[in-house]
């Protein structure tokens, strides 16, 4: 499920705003903190969600922002 980071919160938990409108609590997924990989309110990221609490989380992956492409 893809979402939008939209808040920054302690513990390196952040605020996400799903496609459907819902907003969830999400942590960093083990590899991400490995490597470094920061997050900021905007990016967009995929979050792997457990069918035993909906409001819960984990951010898997941040999605590349795609740049624009000129038509020349």
């Amino acid at each position: 499920m893809t979402g939008k980071v939209v808040e920054a919160l302690p513990g390196t938990k952040f605020k996400v705003e799903l496609e459907n409108g819902h907003t969830i609590i999400a942590h960093i997924s083990g590899k991400m903190r490995k490597h470094y990989i920061r997050l900021v309110p905007g990016d967009k990221v995929e979050v792997e969600m457990t069918p035993y609490d909906l409001t819960q989380g984990r951010i898997s992956f941040r999605l590349r922002d795609e740049p624009a492409r000129s038509a020349a």
